[in-house]
C-alpha cells in the first residue's frame, strides 16, 4: 500500500483583485488541493470571495495537463505549430535576437509589456533590463490601461503617487463617496468590509456615483445615477456649492496648497442648478452630496467643545475603473481629489482619497517604476537627480531620459515597424487591449515575439515566436502590493508544473545572454540568486523616499 502524501498549510495571498486578501493553501504532494481565507491577515481577517475560494479548482491535475505552457516551445515560421526547444537554447534565441535588433536599430526598437498580476520582484528585473541594461523605457504594463489615470491623478494634486488612506479608514469614516466602483462584485471582501461599518454605525453615509445602478448602488443612502461623462462636472459643481455655502476649510487651504484661487475661478460656471441638468439628476441630491463630502453637519465655522476632535466628520472616497478606464480618466481623478483638498478631508483618520486598483500587483509594479515615464520607488523620470539615484544604484552610467512609450503607443510603434521585438510576460493583449486591428498587425509585423506564460491557449500565445513556460500563483515566490499599499507575502505551495520557471529568473537569465552581448566583460547586473535578493535591492532603491518598505 502507498503511503499517503503528506498534508502541507502554505500562507500566501490571493492572486486575484486589489484587496490583497491572505490565504491559505492546502495542498497534498505536488497538488493543492483547497484553499481558504487566512484569519491573521489584515487584509480579509479570513474572509474569501468566490472567487478566491475555489482558486484550488484552477490548478487542478486537468488543467494543468490540458491548459498550461508546460515546456519552452519555438515557431520555425508564423502560423505553424510551435515546437519544443530546450531552455538554454531558448534563452539563447531570445538574447541573441533581442541583442542583434538593439545593436542594429538601437535600444528603442524592442519594448516590453508586462502585467499587474507578476510579482515585485519579477516586475523589478524587467525594469532594470529595460532601462538599466538595454538603454529603453519602452517598458510598460497593462497597468496602463487600469491604473494610469490614478497615477497621474494623485501626482497631479499631491505630488506622489501614494494612496494615503487605508482599509480601516472604512470603519473611521462618517461618509464613504464611491465613485466609478462596483465595489460589492469587483472588490467583494473589502465590501464586507463596508457592510461592517454600516452595521457598527448606522449613521455611516454611504454615497454612490454610478451611470449604472448597480449591487453598490443598491445599498446607497444617496445615489446620483449620473449620464456618462458627466463626473468632472458633477465634482465640480459640488466645490461650487462649498464655496457657496462656506463649507470648504480656508486654514487648510491655506496651509497646504496652492492654485486654489485658480480652481475656484475655474469652478465659477458650474452651478448646481445647470449641473444637475448635465448630469441628469436632482439638484437637491447634488447639494446634499456636497454637503454631506464637506463633513459639515454642525453650522458653518462652528467648532467643536472637545479641543482636538474637528467639527467636520470625515469622509473616505472609493474609486475605480468608472473614474480611470476613461479619455478624461486625469481630470476625474484630479477633480475628486480636489474636493479632499478643498475640505481638509485628507491626512486624517477615516478620511481620504482611496483609489481602488484592479489588478494584484498594480500597486507593486507603481512602486519600482514598472511604467514607461516611472522609475524604482515612484522616482519621477524626468527629474535628473531621480535619474541619477537609480543609475547609481544599478551601476550603469545612466538611465535613458525621454519617456519610453505607453502601452497603446507601444503596439502602434510595433505595426508601424518601429519596435521590431516584443517581450510580453503574464498577460494577454490580443484579448483586452482595446483596437485590436492595430495590436494583432503589431505582432504579425513584429520581426520576434516573445510570450512569457503560464498557460498556452491565450490569443497572444498563437503569435509567438518563442513561448516560455512561467510559474503561476501556486508556485510562485515573492511580494505583492495591495491598495492600501500593504506588502503581502506570496509563497509557493507545490514545485513549478513541467519545465516552468519564475518569471523574474526567467528575466535574469536572459539579461546575462544579453549583457554577454552588449557589455562583455563587464559585471553583472543581475547576481541574483533568489527573489529575496531582487527584494532586497527594491528595498535598497526606496532608502531617503517615503515608502514604508520592511522585512517580510
Amino acid at each position: 500500500m502507498m503511503a499517503q502524501a503528506p498534508h502541507r498549510e502554505t500562507k500566501s495571498t490571493c492572486p486575484y483583485c486589489g484587496v490583497g486578501c491572505g490565504v491559505i493553501i492546502e495542498s497534498s504532494g505536488a497538488q493543492i488541493t483547497a484553499v481558504r481565507g487566512d484569519p491573521e491577515h489584515p487584509a480579509n481577517f479570513g474572509r474569501l470571495c468566490s472567487k478566491g475560494s475555489t482558486l484550488h479548482l484552477t490548478a487542478s491535475a486537468t488543467v494543468t495537463s490540458q491548459m498550461r505552457l508546460l515546456q519552452p516551445l519555438r515557431r520555425l515560421q508564423r502560423g505553424q505549430a510551435a515546437q519544443p526547444i530546450p531552455w538554454d537554447d531558448a534563452l539563447d534565441l531570445a538574447a541573441q535576437r533581442f541583442g542583434t535588433i538593439v545593436t542594429e536599430h538601437g535600444p528603442d526598437a524592442v519594448g516590453f509589456y508586462l502585467s499587474g498580476q507578476l510579482l515585485t520582484e519579477d516586475y523589478y528585473v524587467f525594469n532594470k533590463i529595460a532601462k538599466g541594461l538595454i538603454g529603453t523605457n519602452n517598458v510598460d504594463t497593462n497597468s496602463r490601461l487600469c491604473m494610469s489615470s490614478a497615477v497621474a491623478g494623485y501626482k497631479a494634486t499631491l505630488g506622489a503617487d501614494a494612496p494615503p488612506s487605508c482599509y480601516q479608514d472604512l470603519e473611521l469614516a462618517h461618509t464613504l463617496f464611491i465613485a466609478g466602483s462596483n465595489t460589492a462584485f469587483a472588490h467583494p471582501v473589502l465590501y464586507r468590509r463596508i457592510e461592517d461599518a454600516k452595521s457598527a454605525n448606522p449613521a455611516l453615509r454611504i454615497v454612490v456615483v454610478d451611470p449604472r445602478r448597480t449591487e453598490t448602488a443598491e445599498a446607497a443612502d444617496l445615489f446620483l445615477q449620473i449620464l456618462p461623462g458627466s463626473d468632472v462636472a458633477l465634482f465640480n459643481a459640488m466645490l461650487h456649492v462649498m464655496l457657496w455655502d462656506g463649507l470648504v476649510d480656508a486654514a487648510f487651504i491655506a496651509a497646504h496648497t496652492s492654485g486654489f484661487d485658480a480652481l475656484k475661478s475655474r469652478v465659477r460656471d458650474y452651478a448646481p442648478k445647470d449641473v444637475a441638468k448635465l448630469c441628469g439628476i436632482q439638484e437637491a441630491d447634488l447639494v446634499r452630496a456636497a454637503h454631506w463630502f464637506a463633513g459639515c453637519d454642525a453650522p458653518p465655522g462652528a467648532t467643536s467643545s472637545n479641543p482636538g476632535v474637528p467639527a467636520r466628520r470625515p469622509t473616505l472616497s472609493l474609486y475605480c475603473q468608472g473614474l480611470n478606464q476613461s479619455s478624461s480618466g486625469t481630470a476625474k481623478n484630479a477633480a475628486l481629489i480636489n474636493l479632499h483638498l478643498a475640505t481638509g478631508q485628507i491626512g486624517r483618520r477615516g478620511a481620504g482619497p482611496f483609489s481602488l486598483t484592479g489588478q494584484p500587483n498594480a500597486m507593486g509594479g507603481r512602486e519600482v517604476g514598472g511604467l514607461a515615464n516611472l522609475l524604482s520607488a515612484h522616482r519621477d523620470l524626468a527629474n535628473p537627480q531621480h535619474r541619477t539615484e537609480v543609475a547609481r544604484l544599478w551601476g550603469v552610467a545612466d538611465v535613458p531620459a525621454a519617456p519610453g512609450k505607453s502601452a497603446l503607443e507601444m503596439f502602434q510603434a510595433a505595426a508601424d515597424g518601429e519596435i521590431k521585438a516584443l517581450w510580453i510576460a503574464c498577460t494577454n493583449p490580443a484579448q483586452s487591449m482595446p483596437d485590436q486591428a492595430t495590436l494583432r498587425r503589431a505582432l504579425q509585423r513584429a520581426e520576434f515575439v516573445v510570450v512569457q506564460e503560464a498557460f498556452a491557449n491565450t490569443a497572444t500565445c498563437a503569435y509567438a515566436d518563442l513561448l516560455l513556460p512561467a510559474t503561476t500563483w501556486g508556485e510562485k515566490d515573492g511580494t505583492v502590493t495591495n491598495s492600501e499599499r500593504r506588502i503581502s507575502r506570496v509563497r509557493g505551495a507545490v514545485a513549478p508544473a513541467g519545465q516552468a520557471r519564475h518569471d523574474w529568473s526567467i528575466g535574469v537569465q536572459f539579461a546575462r545572454r544579453v549583457e554577454a552581448r552588449l557589455r562583455p566583460g563587464a559585471p553583472t547586473l543581475f547576481p541574483y540568486a533568489n527573489a529575496e535578493a531582487v527584494w532586497n535591492e527594491h528595498r535598497e532603491s526606496t532608502r531617503g523616499r517615503d515608502l514604508d518598505i520592511t522585512g517580510l
